[in-house]
């Protein structure tokens, strides 16, 4: 696995910590500013494996059907090869057509609409957010997980990328396609630029674990103050 800056992926049981936290309960924090974009990115990030960039600048033009699957198109990371991600059906059972037609209706084009750039990168103010900064307590200070663990291994936003590449490895090899494994993390191992079968695509893709099945955007919206 290609870990980097001695990240690791998350533990199953700090993932099902995640995204049983505040963000996706029925309860908002006192104080908390919520944004949309606090619940749909980590959930993005989950199931596609993108960096928090690449998420951050999706806009509706790159949301593609492709043969009748839906599909995130991401081309707008230097070091990673653009690739189309099927939309997990986790993702659709969280009300996520519902918030397409919501930033429709306010006429955004970027998906994360309500997530700015900071020093012209969405990461920035995703990872202060999601990992905390000085004395600011992240996401994952809140759910009580430590970004640096006994051996020194940092979790971060982009952990999640590492949750999908541990999964995706095992699917694909399991479906007796290596290609689709490099092509889904947009490792340069494959060599070209699209990749026909989007139906194997997608049925490696859908065996991602579900995490919480009672996660949806309008339970965020109707959460409660303390």
């Amino acid at each position: 696995m290609k870990t980097h800056l001695g990240r690791r992926p998350f533990s199953a049981m700090e993932l099902h910590t995640l995204y049983n936290g505040y963000i996706y309960s029925d309860t908002r924090l006192a104080r908390e500013q919520a944004k949309h974009w606090h619940f749909w990115l980590p959930l993005i990030a989950y199931y596609s494996g993108a960096y928090s960039d690449e998420i951050g600048c999706l806009t509706l033009d790159d949301l593609i059907l492709k043969n009748n699957i839906l599909c995130f198109s991401f081309h707008t990371h230097g070091k990673i090869k653009p690739r189309l991600v099927p939309v997990h059906h986790a993702l659709i059972s969280a009300g996520f057509n519902d918030y397409l037609a919501y930033v429709k209706a306010q006429n955004h084009s970027r998906l994360m609409f309500d997530l700015p750039a900071k020093t012209g990168r969405y990461s920035e103010k995703v990872r202060i957010w999601f990992s905390g900064e000085g004395e600011r307590a992240g996401y994952l200070q809140k759910c009580a997980i430590p970004s640096v663990d006994q051996l020194g291994m940092k979790t971060a936003i982009s952990s999640l990328r590492l949750n999908f590449e541990q999964q995706i490895r095992i699917y694909a090899l399991q479906a007796g396609n290596k290609d689709c494994f490099n092509y889904l993390m947009g490792f340069n191992d494959y060599p070209h630029d699209n990749f026909n079968d989007i139906a194997l695509l997608n049925k490696v893709l859908q065996q991602i674990r579900v995490i919480n099945s009672y996660i949806h955007w309008q339970r965020f919206l109707a959460r409660d103050s303390h």
